[in-house]
């Protein structure tokens, strides 16, 4: 028998540490190579690493939270055969499973919310190509059913192929993972195949009556939700933000919307507010490019995008994240609502890339029928500017003398004051405003 120690390896662009996200494995188990034994969430991902060898776990190098340095030792394993301790760590899957960071409100309509902060790598500059053209397509958010009556109250989630995010529902759900089958790829379970077997079991128990609640909890503040306060703080404290509010009249975008939803219906596509939102944005920043920019503290420098990588904020289980539309610019109505369906539902079931979670410019947040009058959305730092989506409602409205009933929506937007003048944010949002007045004019070759 030897020892083998697994340092952190290098998690790939620049990791230096990582945060121990979740635990696979515990001292005592038999692991084989590749198995999955723990999630490290970098300031980008999370990232699944698989063991480097055959063995007896040994000790765990941390607790969930606990920062380990890449190259300091993260497993120690009991092996049959000698294995070189100093040999390369085994990479780890560099697919990203979580990921949720938000500029603020992370991003929306998909299920959109409040603000949060991306993860964020190099902007990606060369043109990507639009999505493939109406595949069917489910903008509407699956959400897990209450914990069903009569499951078991022994639960395994540590030795079947899934997610972490599958994983920590099963436990929110005392789901036994063992009894659900995987459609995906070894077996590998993946959140249909969750989602189904929700549907499979019976509804919770009888309602329990009201009763007085006491007591307190101290929730350890780790994983995504620690990304999310630091960078929610760093953009409070850092950026003198200003706010900007507008109504707009969306009686005639209404109709239009319902005609592309009935248009498109036999595709699977589904059109809410935000891809017509993202496509006027788009036009406009065109127009005011200091909208569209990341400031470089380090080297002070703005630099301003001629593409428009709009980040969605979306909320997920793991918090806020916000998922990345590159060149939305260049995409038609169509493709703008598959991929921003595309993208949110990647950002929620932790499929999304790197790519996917990376390199906004400028953040969409919104939180759909929640989204209340108005908001005050914080920046998603390096960026400089953020729209957020309110409620649509009709009330009465005084239209030529008259009053008549309108379908009338806020927009509120948040500007980096260093950077952007509030003349140039009110002529910014104005814009936005009279092409969603307009939509037969405005949509037209859409």
């Amino acid at each position: 028998m030897s020892e083998h120690i697994f340092t952190l390896p290098d998690l790939g662009e620049g990791t230096v540490e990582a945060e121990v996200s979740e635990w696979h494995v515990n001292v005592g188990d038999l692991v084989k190579e590749d198995q999955p034994v723990v999630d490290m969430l970098t300031d980008k991902a999370a990232v699944e690493v698989p063991a480097p060898v055959t063995g007896t776990i040994v000790k765990l190098g941390g607790e969930p939270g606990d920062i380990i340095a890449v190259g300091a030792p993260l497993v120690v394993f009991e092996t049959d055969a000698s294995v070189n301790v100093n040999a390369a760590p085994s990479a780890a899957s560099d697919k990203p499973r979580s990921a949720s960071t938000p500029a603020p409100a992370a991003q929306a309509t998909p299920s959109e919310t409040p603000n949060a902060e991306p993860s964020r790598a190099t902007v990606a500059t060369a043109p990507i190509a639009p999505p493939a053209p109406l595949p069917a397509v489910n903008l509407t958010a699956s959400t897990p059913a209450p914990a069903p009556a009569g499951i078991p109250k022994s639960v395994t989630t540590a030795k079947v192929l899934t997610s972490p995010v599958i994983r920590r529902l099963a436990r929110e759900h005392r789901i036994d993972l063992a009894e659900i089958e995987g459609t995906g790829s070894r077996g590998r379970i993946l959140r249909a195949d969750f989602d189904a077997h929700l549907v499979k079991l019976e509804r919770g128990p009888a309602p329990i009556p009201p009763r007085k609640r006491v007591g307190a909890k101290e929730v350890k503040v780790i994983g995504m939700r620690r990304i999310i306060a630091q960078r929610m703080s760093a953009s409070k404290s850092e950026i003198p933000h200003f706010s900007y509010v507008e109504e707009i009249d969306v009686t005639e975008l209404e109709q239009f919307r319902q005609l592309l939803n009935q248009q498109y219906a036999q595709y699977g596509v589904k059109f809410s507010y935000l891809p017509l939102l993202v496509q006027c944005v788009a036009k406009a920043l065109a127009r005011f490019p200091q909208c569209n920019a990341l400031y470089d503290k380090e080297r002070n420098v703005l630099v301003q995008h001629d593409p428009v990588h709009a980040g969605i904020a979306t909320q997920t289980p793991d918090g806020l994240k916000v998922p990345v539309v590159h060149h939305a610019e260049a995409m038609s109505l169509p493709q703008l609502a598959q991929a921003i369906a595309s993208a949110a539902q990647g950002a929620r079931d932790g499929s999304a890339s790197k790519h996917q979670l990376t390199g906004s410019t400028i953040t969409v947040t919104s939180l759909g029928k929640l989204g209340g009058i108005a908001s005050t959305p914080v920046i998603n730092q390096p960026e400089v500017s953020i729209i957020g989506v309110n409620r649509a409602v009709e009330r009465p409205m005084v239209v030529n003398g008259g009053i008549h009933i309108r379908r009338m929506m806020n927009l509120s937007a948040s500007f980096d004051h260093r950077f952007v003048d509030g003349y140039d944010a009110a002529e910014f949002i104005q814009a936005i405003k009279e092409m969603l007045e307009n939509p037969s004019h405005t949509f037209s070759a859409g």
